[in-house]
């Protein structure tokens, strides 16, 4: 007791070991892999080694890329997750980077949800993780392939049925490869409830048996909640359909319109009606690859059958269609108050921007656990009363599937301990920036220790780190240091001036 201790260390991949009873490793690799040994040695007293403590560090395994529900095969309109999982990278706080054809803001979290497929979903994705200067390697590609909706194909054994007698009839979708189906059945053209086991005998592989004289339709569905194929029906009524099914897009937008004739296989020539100024062709589906508001109006079709030029159908009930001219932009989060760390019990927004009415805010917190949605989300933002298990990584997605850039938020556990003031967002180089350090019950510090990547880079009087011009340099973790108590430390990103509206 009472002596003035200075120690010695001796480990692995380091030319200046600390003279502190603390060893830290900032950013740790394979090289730090070995034996750890300290002594004390104070005035003339010098004790001996302490015994080995061997640390191992090794790379975590190559991610894979998963899906959920995993059908490679889907269709238009379904939903699914892309998830990415790094076995043996439990508990590690990962960002990841995914290569996807559509991904034009790749999501930072391990999953990404494409909440109505289009066929541009389709296509292959890998991912990897990131943990500081650390990247995995790149997962294996796994393909999406993302087609129109197959209809639903209803036969009968026999449809003429003595009194008292029964049929079998069977409803099946093409391709037979695609998996999950469940099947629904309805009576009578206008019925929209499905049967029940006191109208029909339901048998296995999309079958039923009936005895009761009817038009009878069948749907195939699949996924929760249910998604249906096109009914079957004895009417040969044409249907507009818009995919994906939005009656109102935005200017550069991809939608396709397409006139559907259902029951049996005759072949059709098409007719087209519209009060747009682009004259529709005469088929049965036609892309608008870049939309504008003159695609903007009233669609409806009729059908001419090849083998009969006389017989036509009904035209079919209009759809309406219209193209916004304002910027479909892209989705964005603030948070307020806009800093990384806050103190517990603090009140903290999320507030979700952008051209959408359906919003949610999702979290990946510490211990890798996927959050779908805000405890108390009021329109567009997202209110949390701050406690430790709120240490995540944030991010906003829209109902369509866009998805924000990604945001860490920090809550300081030691209430008597200062928090750093940071900005969330990435910095554009050339800015200015002022890092500052704050305590629960003072917010304006004096004599403040602040660090970059560990390193002491300022004593400041004033409490306040200013950088008039930022520079990739700049980048790293900063920390702050007041009357012998540290903050937690936090990343500060510097993004180059060409990158600044990505």
């Amino acid at each position: 007791e009472g002596k003035v201790w200075k120690y010695e260390w001796t480990a692995p991949n380091t030319n200046s070991p600390p003279t502190s009873s603390e060893y830290r490793i900032s950013r740790v690799s394979v090289s730090h892999s070995g034996d750890y040994r300290c002594r004390g040695s104070s005035d003339y007293l010098l004790t001996g080694w302490s015994d080995a403590f061997r640390l191992t560090v090794s790379f975590p395994s190559k991610p894979t890329v998963t899906l959920q529900p995993s059908w490679t095969q889907i269709y238009s309109g379904e939903t699914v997750t892309v998830r990415c999982e790094i076995q043996g990278g439990e508990g590690a706080q990962w960002t990841y980077e995914w290569r996807a054809a559509k991904l034009n803001t790749p999501p930072t979290s391990n999953e990404h949800r494409i909440i109505r497929a289009t066929e541009s979903d389709s296509g292959g994705y890998s991912c990897r993780g990131r943990r500081d200067y650390f990247f995995s390697e790149w997962s294996d590609i796994i393909t999406l392939t993302v087609s129109y909706k197959p209809k639903a194909k209803l036969r009968a054994d026999n449809t003429a049925v003595p009194v008292g007698g029964s049929v079998t009839l069977t409803c099946s979708v093409n391709p037979s490869s695609s998996s999950g189906w469940k099947y629904y059945w309805y009576r009578d053209e206008k019925s929209s409830e499905a049967l029940t086991t006191q109208d029909a005998v339901f048998h296995s592989n999309g079958q039923i048996s009936v005895s009761q004289e009817g038009l009878y339709r069948c749907r195939g569905g699949r996924g929760n909640p249910v998604y249906y194929t096109e009914d079957i029906t004895a009417s040969n009524r044409p249907v507009v359909t818009l995919y994906p099914n939005w009656s109102e897009i935005y200017r550069g937008e991809t939608i396709t319109v397409r006139c559907e004739i259902h029951g049996g296989d005759t072949e059709w020539d098409y007719e087209w009606e519209t009060n747009s100024r682009i004259k529709a062709p005469n088929q049965n589906e036609y892309r608008i690859r870049s939309a504008s508001s003159s695609n903007s109006g009233n669609y409806r079709c009729k059908g001419r059958m090849k083998s009969s030029q006389h017989k036509t159908t009904e035209w079919s009930d209009s759809v309406t269609l219209t193209v916004s001219d304002n910027v479909h932009s892209a989705a964005s989060l603030t948070v307020s108050p806009d800093r990384v760390q806050h103190f517990t019990s603090d009140s903290v927004s999320l507030t979700c921007e952008g051209n959408f009415t359906e919003w949610r805010v999702r979290k990946f917190s510490e211990d890798g656990r996927l959050y779908s949605d805000c405890r108390r989300m009021t329109g567009s933002t997202c209110n949390i009363n701050t406690s430790k298990s709120d240490t995540a990584v944030y991010w906003c997605e829209s109902g369509s599937g866009e998805f924000s850039s990604a945001v860490n938020i920090t809550v300081q556990n030691d209430g008597n301990g200062p928090i750093l003031v940071s900005p969330v967002h990435p910095v554009t180089e050339g800015a200015s920036v002022s890092l500052s350090c704050s305590l629960r019950t003072q917010k304006i510090l004096s004599n403040v220790f602040f660090y970059h990547n560990d390193k002491l880079i300022q004593n400041d009087p004033r409490g306040e780190l200013k950088i008039s011009a930022v520079s990739k340099s700049d980048e790293g973790f900063y920390k702050c240091q007041y009357s012998g108590r540290e903050s937690a430390q936090s990343w500060m990103s510097v993004k180059g001036e060409q990158d600044q509206n990505s």
